[in-house]
């Protein structure tokens, strides 16, 4: 992969509600270490580094805005310099300007990590695919939970972050590891 000198890498939802028990078990007990050296990379290169929180609209949700869970995990607080984009839906395009925000700093390439990869993982990256940005998006910097098929059959978080990675790969985004960006620096 080739990376460009301003791409911008977007960390979604990495707050402290994220890791509340009640959601249930996960895949990629390594993600956040992927996020982390990720961020690392892109702050040593001085490129953006976009910070998207939650702000959920339903108070029993563990990103309801009145409780701790909507604030950052100490290692994932933005710095100065770095944007933040507050969102109310699972979409970080969607009503937060983040669109207008990378065409007026002529970005043009977003790689995409954080969580849960089925739910603002990949409708992130289907925007920003379908809005013409190069999208990539990092498989073991992700990670999601356990969850029911439509006809109630349990997915374990394996198939269900395989198979929304398998949503994204070829049409919406170019699905990737972490080593394999780090490698491209």
């Amino acid at each position: 992969m080739e990376l460009q000198s301003n791409a911008a890498l977007i960390i979604i939802d990495q707050q402290k509600g994220i890791l509340h028990p009640r959601l249930g078990r996960r895949n990629n007990p390594q993600a956040e270490e992927r996020m982390l050296e990720l961020l690392a990379l892109w702050r040593r290169c001085g490129r953006p580094v976009i910070h998207v929180q939650h702000l959920s609209r339903s108070p029993d949700s563990v990103f309801w805005p009145e409780q701790d869970g909507v604030e950052f995990q100490e290692r994932f607080v933005p710095q100065g310099g770095e944007w933040l984009i507050q969102k109310q839906v699972p979409d970080a395009f969607c009503a937060t300007g983040l669109e207008r925000q990378l065409r007026e700093a002529g970005i043009g390439q977003v790689l995409i990590v954080g969580v849960a990869t089925n739910n603002s993982v990949e409708s992130t990256a289907r925007t920003a695919g379908n809005l013409g940005f190069d999208t990539w998006v990092a498989e073991d910097a992700c990670f999601t939970f356990d969850k029911a098929d439509y006809f109630g059959t349990p997915r374990t978080a394996e198939e269900v972050h395989g198979m929304s990675l398998g949503n994204l790969h070829g049409e919406y985004a170019t699905v990737v590891g972490s080593s394999q960006i780090l490698a491209a620096g």
